[in-house]
């Protein structure tokens, strides 16, 4: 037993694949409490469930409920987590301090990765990675999933990072991490709501199983951390980059006019861009995360395979 597995809580559908090599695909929580409105977010997290398990792979939501570390939720779970209002935001800083004050927290990539490692699972699929916000050069705000991806054996599949962030120095970042980047199926890195975001992806694979061999290859090599498998948002729900990225500058100036910064500017962020494109951002946003969660079972299952 390992000093940590009393923190733990692994639901017995997840424990169960994991003792059999069965694909496990975990998947983030503040999604859910800080990423989408009610009732889209539950609705959002059902689904993405249901299209892991479609895929042949078993889904395993982590969040912290009471103070202890959940590696797979009930339906319960996931209506708590969704209509809440006081649940932290949790990333690696935070998690102690969560569990150890028995509060909930819904976790980020940073802290999914986390609890996915200590629980066993590898492969996770969320909607975009946090990365280098705008203005890092003065304000040094750089998301702690950067770090946490060099760090963490877990391959994260997203539509690449969040639009909101300056994305070129998030590459720039995660190669001076050693971190692996590939985009799926195309030679650009995608931008969350769009497919192209104007920067040529580090790596390219083409398929689940390529994807599945370089992380095999990597971890038995010894190559500790984690990988990005940026898989682009589908042509039909994708947004115009125009559009989009001016409700991003808008939001910009918002938060900067309040004063938003930290662990909040996220949430506002998307927030207001839902706001300024009538919902079309959460439309997309939901789209996404869907395609994600199928990509990851496939590479999860190519994997299992091998």
């Amino acid at each position: 037993m390992n000093a940590y597995d009393k923190y733990l809580d692994v639901a017995d559908e997840v424990k169960d694949a994991l003792y059999k090599g069965k694909p496990v695909v975990a998947l983030e929580s503040t999604i859910i409490s800080h990423g989408m409105p009610y009732p889209d977010n539950l609705e959002c997290a059902s689904e993405c469930e249901k299209i892991i398990r479609e895929h042949g792979a078993v889904p395993a939501t982590i969040a912290v409920l009471g103070g202890r570390a959940k590696i797979g939720l009930s339906g319960g779970e996931l209506s708590r987590l969704a209509e809440a209002k006081n649940v932290v935001k949790c990333s690696r800083r935070d998690l102690a301090y969560v569990m150890a004050s028995g509060r909930d927290g819904a976790a980020t990539v940073a802290a999914t990765m986390i609890l996915a490692a200590l629980g066993g699972v590898h492969f996770f699929a969320t909607g975009g990675i946090g990365g280098v916000h705008r203005g890092a050069e003065s304000s040094m705000d750089i998301s702690a999933d950067m770090t946490e991806l060099a760090a963490t054996d877990v391959c994260v599949i997203s539509a690449g990072v969040k639009s909101i962030l300056d994305i070129g120095r998030t590459l720039e970042y995660l190669e001076t991490l050693g971190v692996p980047v590939a985009a799926f199926g195309q030679d650009r890195f995608p931008a969350f709501y769009t497919p192209d975001s104007g920067f040529d992806a580090p790596l390219r694979v083409n398929s689940a199983e390529e994807a599945a061999r370089m992380m095999k290859v990597k971890w038995d090599m010894g190559l500790g951390g984690g990988a990005v498998i940026a898989n682009p948002i589908a042509k039909e729900y994708a947004m115009s980059r125009e559009k989009i990225d001016a409700a991003i500058e808008e939001a910009l100036k918002e938060a900067a006019e309040r004063g938003i910064s930290g662990k909040a500017i996220t949430p506002f962020l998307l927030d207001a861009i839902k706001r300024i494109t009538g919902g079309e951002s959460l439309a997309a946003n939901m789209r996404l995360v869907y395609g994600n969660a199928a990509l990851a079972a496939d590479i999860a299952l190519a994997y299992a395979r091998l």
